[in-house]
């Protein structure tokens, strides 16, 4: 049983270790001049405008989100089509209804103008 994991284990081992050696030599490595400007929330030379806490606009948030929903369809649809003559009829018609969701929310944000920028 232990044998199926030692790969998966091994691999954790290797990435934790690279990146501890990465990290330990970056802070040894590099130089330090600490500066009040390094210091600052914004390091481009002068001072910000208005308050960092402002308010975004709601459609900002619409179109991340759909980016995120159609970004996770292309996720779904790689494995799908790798394995679709595996699954057969019953995972085409799981993969049409899961598609057919995502395109009718499609087009309810399109109508409803969340994809207009002012």
């Amino acid at each position: 049983m232990l044998e199926n994991y030692l790969p998966i284990l091994i691999f954790i081992g290797v990435g934790l270790a690279v990146g501890t050696i990465a990290i330990t030599l970056g802070y040894f490595v590099s130089p330090h001049h600490p500066d009040d400007e390094k210091g600052s929330p914004y390091e481009c030379g002068f001072e910000a405008f208005e308050n960092t806490r402002i308010k975004f606009d709601v459609r900002y948030y619409l179109v991340a989100i759909l980016f995120i929903i159609f970004d996770l369809e292309i996720a779904f649809l790689f494995p799908w089509a790798v394995v679709l003559d595996k699954i057969g009829m019953v995972g085409f018609i799981a993969m049409f209804v899961f598609l057919s969701i995502l395109v009718i929310g499609f087009i309810y944000e399109w109508k409803k103008g969340a994809l207009e920028w002012e």
